[in-house]
């Protein structure tokens, strides 16, 4: 026999769950945003350090806000050398400073482009 006093469970319609969006920390700020709105760097198993435009590059990352500050603090500091746990090679220092100076259309130095580093 059925017990009738508990009410059997009903299934609620949620309705339409937001989609997840990643929230990753600029290392120099410390303040929050969506991943795709920081840059990320990131060192390679191999120990080589280049900046990841596509955010899917295999290896240790850590991310920079846009603030000119931040860029600025990362390029003379050794605070991402530190999240990395790897030197930051002068070819990526100078791709900050130049995306620092507000030039959009300025190359990404320190990005793979067909197995080759660009200069």
């Amino acid at each position: 026999m059925v017990d009738q006093t508990q009410p059997q469970s009903k299934k609620r319609n949620k309705g339409h769950r937001p989609k997840h969006v990643p929230v990753r920390t600029c290392v120099v700020c410390r303040e929050h945003d969506s991943k795709r709105a920081l840059l990320r760097i990131v060192r390679q198993p191999d120990g080589s350090v280049m900046i990841d435009p596509s955010g899917r590059l295999n290896g240790r990352g850590t991310y920079i806000c846009d603030k000119p500050t931040c860029r600025d603090k990362a390029t003379t500091t050794d605070v991402v050398a530190k999240a990395l746990n790897a030197p930051l090679p002068d070819s990526v220092r100078e791709s900050l400073r130049i995306q620092n100076l507000g030039d959009p259309d300025a190359p990404i130095v320190g990005t793979e482009t067909q197995g080759e580093l660009t200069a």
